[in-house]
């Protein structure tokens, strides 16, 4: 029977719910997650936060996989979930294993009126897959730890009226360093990268010889990233790490490339030209070709003749 997520509203419920002493900060909580997270018969496996939560561990005693490849660092992983993500736990066989590592947890209450309110809704990793995690080494491992040992300590003092303040300073600097490193990811999986990339093209070259496109339209980000089991930030990340285009663009290449082919190989009105590449209108073809090219799909056409 289908159970909807158990849904946190609050950091305190969050708190209440397992069995921790209440956040010293209603909308900021740092927790030590040291010990098995294997959860109990009975226990929800989905639930949603309505707050941001940022996880920096490694687990002892067990493998971990990045999709179906093994994970190549022994030195944790960093996980991000923005609100209303729902998130999923998976009970694993009974092994002997271990988590060591932190959990923040910040409300965006704490982030109003701050740079960081804004900033932090274009970090795509808060969008990304749990198979999607970033691995860190063990020279970023210390980097990010020593960030979250000095929110820690900010936590721990009296409430000022410098505190948030610092905390959020020290927040953003920690999302900057986990953008650094996913970056530095995307190129030291750069075999897989390119398999992806490579799955890509196969894709958009398969829909765009399909007759069908005119009726179909253009595939979407959505869709791509359905087909290749990744989710749709995560594709786009690798692929501007990878060609400095993100997949809406590779898209437009794919179409820029058939609507050439069909303009110097065939004798298709640019009207039939538009309908075959899934376009409704002329005009909306003529002006993406042109913003492309810099050339209109007559002055493209003309150039062959």
């Amino acid at each position: 029977m289908f159970q909807p997520p158990l849904r946190f509203k609050t950091i305190s419920q969050f708190h209440a719910a397992r069995q921790l002493p209440p956040p010293q900060h209603p909308c900021l909580s740092l927790i030590d997650v040291t010990g098995s997270t294997q959860p109990l018969a009975g226990e929800p496996l989905r639930f949603v936060f309505d707050f941001y939560a940022i996880a920096l561990k490694s687990i002892l005693g067990g493998q971990l996989h990045y999709g179906q490849q093994p994970f190549d660092f022994d030195s944790g992983m960093m996980g991000f979930s923005a609100p209303g993500q729902v998130i999923s736990l998976a009970r694993l066989p009974d092994h002997s294993w271990q988590q060591v590592g932190w959990l923040l947890l910040v409300h965006p209450d704490f982030l109003w009126d701050t740079p960081l309110a804004k900033k932090i809704t274009h970090y795509e990793f808060f969008s990304y897959a749990v198979h999607e995690a970033l691995f860190i080494s063990e020279s970023e491992r210390a980097v990010l730890t020593n960030l979250i040992l000095a929110i820690q300590q900010e936590t721990h003092r009296s409430i000022d009226a410098f505190s948030q303040e610092i905390i959020v300073a020290q927040v953003s600097t920690l999302l900057a360093y986990s953008e650094r490193f996913y970056q530095r990811q995307f190129i030291t999986r750069r075999p897989v990268s390119h398999q992806l990339h490579d799955r890509l093209n196969g894709l958009l070259d398969a829909h765009f010889a399909d007759e069908a496109l005119a009726t179909q339209g253009l595939p979407s980000v959505s869709h791509l990233a359905h087909q290749l089991h990744v989710s749709p930030h995560y594709l786009s990340s690798l692929l501007r790490a990878l060609t400095g285009l993100n997949t809406q663009q590779h898209i437009h290449l794919k179409l820029i490339e058939k609507a050439k082919e069909l303009l110097s190989t065939t004798s298709l009105t640019l009207s039939e030209i538009a309908y075959r590449l899934g376009f409704e209108q002329l005009a909306s073809f003529s002006k993406l070709f042109r913003t492309k090219t810099a050339v209109s799909p007559l002055e493209f056409r003309r150039s062959f003749n």
